[in-house]
């Protein structure tokens, strides 16, 4: 596949597979798993939060750690046993003090490999960096697999209540992937904290974080109560997974032709329109949930909301900051995304779930879109900035 060393491409692609794997056994369902557990819409709102929360910390951590030791897939192995570890005890106990507490513990480890391995692969690949969606779209497959299988099993055999252990055993086999994998440099030559905030300086990355925030606060309500919308609105456990499975069927197109749109159009183009088209997926889902074709026409455009946008995101992270800053780039990148913005998204649409009603929790998603999309027009990119970037990527 390219690069000075041979690209692990299986390996790879096995932990995006069983990474993925674990979020689609998650993502969709464990608010159903809270919900059957007794917890109301504003207590699984703070869980799922608390859970984004660790995205400020973790990833951080973790690549400060990777990037001054130079042991990115030792790390990654270390977080990912630890991260099935701490999982095995989520079902130990019961109680909102004791979900609150494992969830962070869960969180600071399961938050850490993912970025991590962003930064791993692209050392991998290092020129091939257009590749990246071909290996990516693993995780996508992985996905789709689970939250299909696990919406057929609710609706017949498998009771909510079973759910952590299917999880957990999804994160042991995705740990037994990372211990199969080679060390790889990719902090030589890390640059000085004056430079890491030379390049925070420079026009359009500040504009881009916060693209990326929005983007994700965007999608608070969808990982969290999309499942429980749609079941209130009379859909069951099976349609409620190949829904899901629908949107990353569409990512996973994405995916295979992303190096066709890239030839054709600028990063720029890409993430403004994806962005936009975001907007218009969460306003769908807002007002016409009862509508099962607009439903899958809202959730074909997750490619678009999230697949297209977190491409665009990560190539643009790896231009901003170079080889020597990657780590760095993708932790600040994953903690502001998916950490600030998912915390925030996610605390909200639990707050004012039954205040507002669902219709308008996604209408305030639409808003945060279109807000992102403006600060892309407006900032992200612009041709007379590029120029001004102090050497990035």
């Amino acid at each position: 596949m390219g690069g000075a060393a041979p690209v692990p491409y299986w390996r790879l692609s096995g932990f995006y597979f069983f990474y993925f794997a674990a979020l689609g056994s998650f993502l969709p369902y464990w608010s159903l798993y809270l919900q059957a557990s007794g917890y109301g819409a504003d207590q699984i709102g703070l869980i799922m939060a608390v859970l984004a929360g660790t995205k400020l910390v973790s990833p951080n951590l973790w690549g400060w750690l990777a990037d001054h030791s130079d042991r990115s897939v030792r790390l990654i192995q270390l977080s990912s046993c630890l991260t099935a570890l701490s999982f095995f005890l989520v079902d130990r106990y019961s109680g909102l003090g004791w979900m609150l507490l494992i969830t962070s513990v869960v969180g600071l480890f399961w938050n850490a490999p993912l970025p991590l391995f962003e930064a791993v692969t692209l050392g991998f690949l290092q020129s091939d960096a257009h590749r990246y969606s071909r290996i990516r779209v693993w995780g996508s497959i992985g996905f789709v697999v689970a939250v299909l299988a696990v919406g057929a099993a609710l609706k017949s055999v498998l009771l909510i209540q079973c759910l952590p252990q299917l999880v957990f055993l999804l994160f042991v086999a995705m740990a037994l992937v990372t211990l199969s994998l080679r060390e790889i440099s990719i902090a030589a030559g890390q640059g000085s904290a004056s430079k890491l905030w030379r390049i925070l300086r420079t026009p359009g990355v500040a504009a881009f974080f916060w693209v990326a925030m929005l983007v994700q606060l965007a999608h608070g309500p969808y990982y969290v109560f999309f499942s429980i919308f749609l079941q209130e609105s009379g859909y069951d456990s099976g349609q409620t997974g190949q829904l899901w499975a629908l949107g990353v069927l569409a990512e996973i197109i994405l995916f295979l032709y992303f190096s066709r749109l890239q030839r054709r159009y600028s990063a720029r183009r890409i993430l403004l329109l994806s962005v936009m088209l975001g907007a218009l997926r969460w306003w769908l889902i807002a007002w016409y949930v009862d509508s099962s074709s607009l439903i899958v026409l809202a959730q074909l455009l997750h490619a678009a909301s999230f697949g297209a946008t977190h491409v665009v995101s990560v190539q643009l992270v790896q231009r901003y900051f170079g080889r020597g800053q990657l780590g760095k780039g993708q932790s600040l990148y994953s903690s502001l995304s998916f950490g600030l913005g998912g915390m925030l998204g996610s605390y909200y649409s639990g707050e004012l779930w039954t205040v507002l009603g669902p219709s308008w929790v996604f209408s305030i998603a639409a808003g945060a879109s279109t807000l992102a999309g403006l600060i892309v027009w407006w900032r992200v990119e612009r041709p007379a900035d590029r120029a001004a970037a102090p050497g990035l990527g």
